[in-house]
């Protein structure tokens, strides 16, 4: 794993408007950086990245298969209790999720770690499935990178197939739509359903009603059979319309079973399941007495955050880095202290991506803080 400076292409920005990439840029700051690349061995992509990110995943929906079948755990993860059965009732029912992206600490030479599980809203899709595709086969023919290269990146096509499993012909499309980046997001999945034979409508989540017989609809009052959401289950639980999902029968991407994973208790709960596995970190709920095995250096994270709001990183006893944030109501976990890997005063994470529960790509988010959030840079990758 090496990170190499290069040109930028002279015509990125317009090829980006063109894509429809429309937030390569955030607050006038670069969010889409192509001055350097990220390079890995093939080795370390299949070995390091792509085989501990399946195996992640298989202990992931172990967890699941037991949190739905003893309270004790939903109950660890502050999950409103009315909710419980809907959460059982999604899994038992082999509802499908579509994708999900692992966090991961790795330098190249030693074992990736888990930081966490985006299982329920994963942005940063586009640039991961397209766009720094578009930049491999661009810097190809420019002579910007080697014409050998090659990139771990399959997740367009995967996203495709995965559309065609879910057997329904329409599909609802919804989130913030004010934000661009979630606009954004959620227009590229929508072409993705598109292409893969799916009529498609598009909304704001706040436009969706509720019809006398329980049923979700949109504003043409259309019934809502199946919809990718890209708003948090833990907002959805609490949100006016909460107490109705149970009742509707809309079925939900990514399905409620997906709340045990996005909730950052998932990583005590692993590390009590599978302690000392060589991927994760040693990790304890708050006000555990086991958490003081850490020590005085550990990672303090909200059992629900976005975006790196309110984590803290405490190393010898002392704050090194602490983000401001909305979250910590319902409590914090801690997590050992893994430096991420810096290179050139950049602290680099990867973003290992799974689709319909496949390994199939990675991203790479960089900053000068150690802890990423909504605006570190996205640079491409490549296979050397």
């Amino acid at each position: 794993m090496r990170r190499i400076n290069c040109p930028e292409r002279d015509d990125w920005h317009a090829t980006a408007e063109s894509a429809g990439f429309d937030f390569h840029t955030i607050d006038g700051e670069r969010y889409w950086d192509e001055r350097a690349y990220y390079a890995f061995t093939l080795d370390e992509i299949e070995r390091q990245i792509e085989t501990p990110t399946g195996e992640i995943d298989a202990m992931c929906l172990e967890l699941v298969s037991k949190a739905v079948e003893d309270e004790e755990y939903l109950r660890r993860l502050k999950i409103p209790q009315a909710h419980w059965p809907l959460i059982a009732d999604s899994w038992h029912g082999d509802q499908p999720s579509l994708y999900g992206r692992l966090d991961l600490c790795y330098d190249g030479r030693n074992p990736a770690k888990l930081l966490e599980y985006n299982a329920d809203t994963p942005t940063s899709i586009f640039e991961s499935a397209v766009f720094q595709w578009t930049w491999l086969e661009q810097a190809i023919e420019r002579s910007i990178i080697p014409r050998r290269a090659d990139q771990y990146n399959s997740i367009h096509e995967r996203l495709i197939e995965a559309w065609k499993k879910f057997g329904v012909n329409h599909l609802h499309l919804a989130g913030m739509m004010e934000s661009t980046e979630d606009s954004g997001t959620l227009a590229y999945l929508e072409d993705t359903a598109r292409q893969a034979g799916l009529s498609t409508t598009l909304l704001d989540i706040e436009d969706i009603g509720i019809a006398g017989d329980h049923r979700f609809v949109d504003l043409d009052n259309r019934p809502i059979e199946l919809a990718f959401k890209l708003y948090p289950w833990e907002w959805m639980f609490h949100d006016e319309f909460g107490a109705e999902i149970a009742k509707a029968p809309t079925r939900w991407i990514e399905p409620p079973w997906k709340a045990i994973l996005s909730n950052k208790g998932l990583l005590p709960l692993l590390w009590e399941m599978f302690p000392g596995h060589p991927n994760l970190l040693p990790a304890w709920f708050d006000n555990d007495p086991e958490a003081s095995k850490l020590g005085t250096s550990f990672v303090r994270k909200p059992l629900f955050s976005r975006e790196g709001a309110n984590v803290t990183l405490v190393a010898g006893g002392s704050t090194l880095v602490e983000q401001q944030g909305p979250y910590g109501a319902e409590g914090f976990i801690r997590q050992a202290l893994a430096a991420l890997p810096n290179f050139s005063g950049q602290y680099a994470v990867i973003g290992s991506w799974l689709v319909d529960h496949t390994p199939c790509g990675l991203s790479v988010r960089e900053d000068e803080n150690p802890i990423t959030g909504n605006t570190s840079r996205f640079l491409p990758h490549a296979i050397l």
